[in-house]
């Protein structure tokens, strides 16, 4: 007599999600979830030790794990100095990486769309490692992707603007289908050189929407930085505000 395999039987490769906070690496979430085949069992973020802030983003330690528990995943965080030497980067990053592998952990999705030395850099770290890289807006063109991301219901705040390509009023503001065709030529609908990052509020893939307001925005080496404030959190003063980008 044979048995037949229920789908509750199949073991499913365990994986965890590069989390910048934004919209890229949510919908990278989102699709990797709509595909199935693999099992989803955290997200991965670097953190920022001089302002306990997500890496480039910028974004309040508070207000990532509000997205964790919105997307109902554990969270694992790197601490990673400021400023951050490539090869401090890298150790504290692939002792996060063994620890992973040692807990069944064999495939890393990421956000990233289309550049080509960051992609080969993230393939040629976990080279050897045990965990294969995962791509899955690989290629996409990033005009349709932001449309497709917006009508999905995903809702995100540009919380970083570097203001060499990207006029600093644009911080602050809602990423949806106004912002896109508000965007000056040259610059990538889903900012993927690095124009602006956001801060995923809502989305297909959240139980429920972050409550989230706008603080101040701050100039800091170079970029242009809206702070986002959980309900019971408390405006910090001028001395203590300001996100700082990291070195990755």
């Amino acid at each position: 007599m044979i048995t037949p395999v229920r789908a509750s039987d199949v073991r499913l490769p365990k994986a965890v999600v590069s989390w910048s906070s934004g919209k890229d690496s949510a919908y990278a979430l989102h699709e990797t979830r709509r595909a199935g085949d693999v099992e989803i069992v955290g997200l991965l973020t670097t953190v920022s030790e001089a302002f306990d802030r997500v890496s480039m983003h910028g974004v309040r330690r508070s207000v990532l794990q509000a997205q964790a528990e919105a997307v109902g995943l554990p969270l694992r965080t790197v601490a990673i100095p400021y400023p951050c030497p490539n090869e401090v980067y890298e150790r504290r990053m692939g002792a996060a990486v063994a620890a992973l592998h040692a807990e069944g952990v064999e495939t890393v999705v990421f956000g990233d769309l289309y550049l080509e030395e960051v992609r080969r850099y993230r393939e040629e770290r976990l080279d050897g490692t045990g965990l294969t890289p995962r791509f899955p807006l690989w290629g996409r063109p990033t005009a349709d992707l932001a449309r497709e991301m917006i009508d999905a219901g995903l809702r995100a705040t540009l919380v970083a603007v570097d203001p060499r390509t990207l006029p600093r009023e644009f911080v602050g503001r809602t990423f949806d289908r106004s912002l896109i065709e508000a965007l000056p030529a040259g610059v990538d609908p889903c900012g993927e050189r690095g124009e602006f990052h956001t801060c995923v509020t809502d989305g297909p893939f959240f139980r429920r929407p972050l409550e989230v307001r706008t603080g101040r925005v701050v100039d800091r080496d170079g970029f242009v930085f809206q702070d986002l404030l959980g309900p019971e959190e408390v405006e910090p003063s001028a001395a203590e505000a300001g996100p700082t980008p990291a070195s990755r």
